[in-house]
């Protein structure tokens, strides 16, 4: 099986849908010889920042001399974006000799009458053999959906199970209020385990404090109030935390600190259980830390903004950023999203800042069409335009922009790994 074979086999499973459950992910990895029994894991779940946290607590670990696996989803341009090693992405060539070892496992599966694993499983039980041949010292673990009955869940007790911040998203999955959210996100912690959580409002925090007693895990609650902003501009910011002064950052957005702090806090866990990571080896890992997609400029000639804010959360950040750097500038936003994301509360609270909205069909099967939404979104702007693909789209935004403009793309993250294919 060559790469493109590989990459065939596996988006041809898409076809077996997305299954919530462990009993398959679980026959899978004991028929590959159970990978991830051998390795250690630091296991992150959250609505938003999970990709961010990985990237700080990674680089971390790191500049502390520890081989580090990265498992993140989903990817911006390249699939072997999504498994990685000291930052680097597995080779074509391996991930496609390893796809062909988790087919013969799956064909046995076939045999014996099981079901054939998802997508996600299967890119699960590939990173771990990847990692596993990778002799890695850690591995960030990210969760796909929710954390209960991901299949990166079928790994024993994390060194530390990481929850980022909660908010509503994929409600028709995980549940329609946040203590449901937080309860299949309370599936990573395990018992007796470490727990590093963001600060959460009363509802969730009941619910893991509760998760926690019941499975006598040590529960951590990152505490925001010493955290202060020294500087902040567009080529980053500069920040304390505790005891730490002064660390430096590329990412943009107030969150990012935050993310930051989770971070830390984490690999302070992991210094209470004998790792060996130094003052230096954290504000490193900070500094050198980078998450593509995420408040990101690619371009400055007209400048151009690309953002993964996909739910309502993530929209309030990328909000708060745009009025930071970009109060005074006008914005021109070019929009595209999944079918079933809440792009009405997303444009609700995003349209009136831009002088022109251009609507694109994202490159997803689960694309709302471009012109569908722009219908939707003249209830919320008299400018908007449908700009029906990412080429004319990105033409139409072009065409428009004044030498103070700010050209903003967010929304599906399929449509900003294209916008980012063609600028970097």
């Amino acid at each position: 099986m060559n790469y493109q074979e590989a990459m065939e086999y596996i988006h041809g499973t898409l076809k077996f849908g997305s299954k919530l459950g462990l009993e398959s992910i679980t026959m899978l990895l004991d028929l590959m010889g159970n990978p991830q029994k051998k390795l250690k894991f630091i296991h992150v779940a959250g609505t938003n920042g999970k990709g961010s946290t990985t990237a700080f607590i990674s680089h971390i670990l790191m500049d502390s001399g520890y081989r580090t696996g990265i498992f993140t989803s989903p990817y911006i341009q390249r699939f072997t974006e999504r498994i990685k090693v000291n930052d680097r992405e597995i080779e074509p060539e391996e991930l496609s000799e390893i796809i062909s070892f988790v087919k013969e496992k799956i064909d046995l599966m076939l045999e014996l009458g099981r079901d054939h694993p998802t997508e996600f499983e299967i890119i699960t039980a590939v990173a771990f053999e990847y990692y596993c041949r990778q002799k890695c010292d850690m591995v960030v673990l990210e969760v796909g959906l929710g954390g209960r009955y991901d299949s990166t869940n079928a790994i024993d007790t994390p060194e530390v199970a990481v929850i980022t911040t909660i908010s509503l998203d994929h409600t028709d999955i995980l549940g329609n209020t946040l203590a449901e959210i937080a309860y299949q996100k309370a599936g990573i912690i395990k018992k007796h385990g470490t727990v590093v959580v963001y600060p959460q409002p009363p509802e969730v925090r009941k619910v893991f404090e509760e998760v926690c007693g019941e499975l006598e895990a040590e529960l951590h609650w990152v505490e925001l109030g010493t955290l202060s902003i020294k500087e902040s501009g567009l080529e980053g910011q500069m920040f304390d935390y505790k005891d730490y002064h002064s660390l430096q950052m590329g990412l943009l957005g107030e969150h990012q600190l935050y993310n930051a702090a989770v971070a830390i806090d984490t690999c302070e866990m992991l210094i209470n259980k004998g790792y060996k990571i130094e003052n230096n080896n954290i504000r490193n890992g900070i500094a050198r830390a980078v998450w593509p997609g995420r408040l990101e400029i690619i371009n400055t000639r007209p400048m151009i903004l690309i953002d993964g804010a996909h739910n309502l959360e993530g929209a309030q950040s990328l909000n708060a950023a745009l009025d930071k750097y970009f109060l005074h500038q006008e914005k021109i936003f070019i929009v595209g999203f999944l079918g079933d994301k809440d792009y009405d509360g997303i444009m609700g609270l995003m349209a009136s800042k831009a002088s022109l909205i251009i609507t694109v069909t994202p490159d997803s099967p689960r694309a709302l069409s471009s012109g569908e939404l722009a219908e939707k979104l003249n209830s919320y702007s008299r400018y908007v335009k449908d700009g029906i693909n990412l080429k004319n789209g990105l033409k139409m935004a072009l065409d428009n922009a004044g030498p103070n403009s700010v050209v903003c793309a967010f929304g599906s993250l399929y449509m900003i790994g294209q916008i980012r294919e063609i600028f970097k």
